[in-house]
């Protein structure tokens, strides 16, 4: 097996990034990684062809570690896909959804069934990945333990499903993006493209203003601005440094407005990369 034929996940089977692999990606074999930083070492060293990574969610926002790995591995976001998200309620054969004392899962996961578990008043944990906490729940052979995770995972460790869509929303999706070594080979003639970019700012006054002003003055549309604090990076006396910035906008870099826009972007902004151009996810610009 080749490279050319893996897809690598973080997590187990069953696990959402899992599903999304199958259904994005079904020529491919898909290979489990412990974190997610191990599915960036994983493609960087060629180890697997693409890295399935979950973005950010339509209810609890982003998946915070994935900025930072962005930034520090050499590999470029090449697709991003829209995955509907549902999460069941799981536990041995012989609980019943009034037994359990504790919910196990992946903290996102968690985020996105708040107010039903709070209905259910049970404590919560949370766990590296939806798919692990429900291995771990069917280890514990105790009724009053459950996990939340897909009806993949409840099958795969011999758990029941008590309660199906714990989602406090309706549509509840996750934007996955596809990161790979080389960059995609995209033509936005024959559809919609977006860029992806991360950049700082110069230190002085309206910097900020002036570098997004980029986009606006040139026409181009941006779909994310996210601040963050890059990882690891201290200043003297343990203060973070300045953030960075994770932009998303519309076009291909070799559209006119986007050329000019990106540099006015490097008059305002410093260490500037570009993450990736490839195709938005068709549901993305649908009215």
């Amino acid at each position: 097996m080749t490279e050319k034929n893996l897809i690598g996940f973080q997590g187990s089977i069953g696990a959402n990034s899992n599903l999304a692999c199958a259904k994005f990606y079904p020529k491919f074999e898909a290979k489990s990684f412990t974190t997610f930083a191990d599915v960036f070492k994983a493609v960087e060293n060629g180890e697997v062809k693409f890295g399935m990574i979950p973005f950010e969610n339509s209810y609890a926002g982003r998946v915070s570690e994935i900025h930072n790995l962005l930034q520090k591995y050499n590999v470029a976001i090449v697709a991003e896909h829209f995955f509907e998200i549902e999460h069941n309620l799981v536990a041995i054969n012989e609980a019943e959804i009034a037994d359990i004392k504790d919910v196990y899962s992946h903290p996102q996961a968690l985020m996105q069934c708040r107010e039903t578990l709070q209905n259910l008043n049970a404590n919560q944990h949370e766990f590296s990945n939806t798919a692990e906490a429900a291995k771990f729940v069917a280890s514990q052979k105790d009724k009053t333990k459950a996990a939340l995770c897909s009806k993949t995972a409840a099958q795969v460790n011999g758990l029941k499903i008590i309660k199906e869509n714990m989602q406090d929303m309706a549509g509840n999706s996750t934007i996955f993006i596809v990161i790979s070594k080389e960059i995609a080979d995209v033509d936005y003639k024959v559809s919609p493209t977006v860029i992806s970019l991360i950049f700082t700012i110069k230190n002085y006054p309206g910097s900020l203003y002036k570098a997004l002003g980029s986009f606006a003055t040139n026409n181009v549309s941006m779909i994310q601005i996210e601040s963050f604090i890059r990882g690891g990076i201290r200043a003297p006396g343990g203060i973070s440094q300045q953030a960075a910035f994770f932009v998303t906008i519309e076009g291909h870099p070799s559209e006119k407005n986007i050329i000019l826009a990106l540099q006015e972007l490097e008059f305002f902004a410093k260490e500037v990369k570009i993450l990736g151009v490839y195709y938005a996810d068709e549901t993305r610009f649908k009215s």
